[in-house]
């Protein structure tokens, strides 16, 4: 893929697994939402959570997003670089993007029990994350 269709293409995927270093250098990776903005994947979240807390010791960090299920159809963008917690986030317009994507998916915080309520209730923390070198894609389609 191209840089730019690289990016349409992170910017049209729904869930990307990021992947943050423990303090011990072993690897987590979980899903996560996102928007892109910039050349940047941002990714909000209460700041207690385990991947703010690793992203602070260790900013390495890599990014993907994938689609298709017969290996024809497999295509995917990968990043790898550091990510930043964004020191005065623009909550308004942060917000607004993950709700013109997210707010069909997202569960009424009242009908969350108290516990989940209370945890993504915390302060939040919003992550930029920069490639640091050339993005890695593929698209199985374009195999002949």
């Amino acid at each position: 893929m191209t840089d730019d269709e690289a990016w349409a293409f992170l910017a049209a995927g729904h869930t990307g697994i990021l992947t943050t270093l423990r303090a011990d250098g072993f690897p987590v990776t979980l899903p996560v939402w996102f928007v892109v903005v910039d050349g940047a994947v941002l990714v909000a979240g209460p700041a207690h959570t385990k991947k703010f807390v690793r992203v602070r010791r260790d900013d390495r960090c890599s990014f993907l997003v994938e689609e298709g299920e017969r290996w024809a159809e497999l295509r995917a963008v990968q990043l790898t670089g550091r990510a930043e917690i964004v020191a005065e986030p623009d909550w308004e317009g942060a917000d607004a993007l993950f709700d013109a994507k997210y707010a069909a998916y997202r569960t009424p915080r009242a009908s969350m029990p108290e516990r989940t309520q209370a945890h993504y209730g915390a302060g939040r923390e919003l992550l930029a994350i920069r490639p640091g070198g050339r993005l890695l894609t593929w698209d199985n389609r374009r195999l002949r």
